[in-house]
């Protein structure tokens, strides 16, 4: 026993010291989505007022790599070395909803394959539709997709994601048929709704709040159970006919699994100081996105274990077959 202790002393002393020195270059996040959408957006609030707090010359610098809702980025940040310079400000789509719609094709473990970190915050969806579009209301719209003679076109960032499962679990509740059309990102639906090529979405609050504000989208209503703030005039589905409905996005910082737990745990605390200062958060609600509540990496994980969750009975009710034979 003694000589076995001597033998794992300087792997025990290893890991002190490498947190120690962490970090020793640039810190980068990976965003699955592309720049402007909801996930990027948080990630680069997050980052300016994280990277200090780490150590005095810390950088933390955002990496786009978009496609499959946000799967693509997981994924290179799953396979990536867990020294805590790459991590990934993973989504409900990437880390809930992808796994549960598409469990053949997506190629990590949501939960077992990561560090979890912390908890950046979240939000409603809403369901939005073209500035031009005659319908006013949730019900309008409701009646003109049953009275069509072909499905209405509706789209979202990525089959799969978040948008995808809120959208057919609208669609589904309602009982209607639509057709959907995916994209590779928020940003690229709502240039779609600008030229009314799709006729509806279920969007992030964060990326269809500058399109909603300049009129080239329309608010029907939100996905939660309560009104927002940043949109108190628009109803929730709830209001619109759907009691109960409640789906929110939410952003997550992760790494690779096997970060040493004291740069995990240092990670975490500058996210936390961060997300404690008033202007990050006022920024970040002015964005569409609510801060969360403190989180440990252990609260993250259970976080992620529980919405996955959810969105597995989603997929079950609404009867999603992605990616199958």
């Amino acid at each position: 026993m003694h000589r076995r202790a001597l033998l794992a002393a300087p792997a025990l002393l290893a890991l002190p010291a490498r947190a120690q020195a962490f970090p020793d270059r640039p810190i980068t996040f990976v965003v699955g989505f592309l720049p402007g959408g909801s996930v990027d957006i948080g990630a680069r609030l997050l980052a300016d007022r994280m990277a200090p707090r780490i150590a005095p010359n810390a950088r933390i610098i955002i990496e786009n790599r978009p496609g499959a809702g946000g799967s693509l980025g997981a994924e290179y940040v799953a396979r990536q070395n867990p020294d805590g310079h790459l991590l990934g400000v993973h989504s409900a789509s990437s880390h809930g909803t992808n796994p549960a719609a598409l469990p053949d094709t997506v190629r990590y473990d949501p939960v077992n394959d990561f560090s979890h970190i912390a908890i950046l915050g979240g939000g409603p969806m809403v369901i939005v539709v073209p500035g031009s579009s005659p319908h006013r209301n949730v019900a309008a719209l409701v009646a003109a997709a049953k009275a069509a003679p072909a499905p209405l076109l509706w789209g979202s960032s990525g089959s799969g994601g978040i948008g995808h499962l809120t959208g057919s679990l609208f669609a589904h509740r309602f009982g209607f048929p639509g057709e959907y059309v995916p994209y590779r990102g928020g940003s690229a639906v709502l240039e779609a709704m600008r030229k009314a090529e799709i006729d509806f979405s279920a969007e992030v609050m964060a990326s269809a709040l500058p399109h909603l504000r300049d009129g080239s989208s329309r608010a029907l209503c939100v996905t939660g159970l309560t009104r927002h703030p940043q949109l108190p005039d628009v109803p929730t589905l709830a209001e619109s006919g759907l009691p109960g409905f409640d789906i929110i996005t939410w952003n997550v910082v992760q790494g690779p699994r096997g970060i040493p737990e004291p740069i995990q745990q240092r990670l975490n605390r500058a996210a936390m100081e961060a997300l404690a200062e008033p202007e990050l958060r006022r920024r970040l609600i002015l964005a569409g996105i609510d801060p969360a509540e403190p989180s440990t990496p252990a609260s993250t994980r259970d976080f992620v274990v529980a919405e996955l969750a959810k969105f597995q009975g989603i997929v079950r009710e609404t009867g999603l077959r992605l990616g199958r034979g």
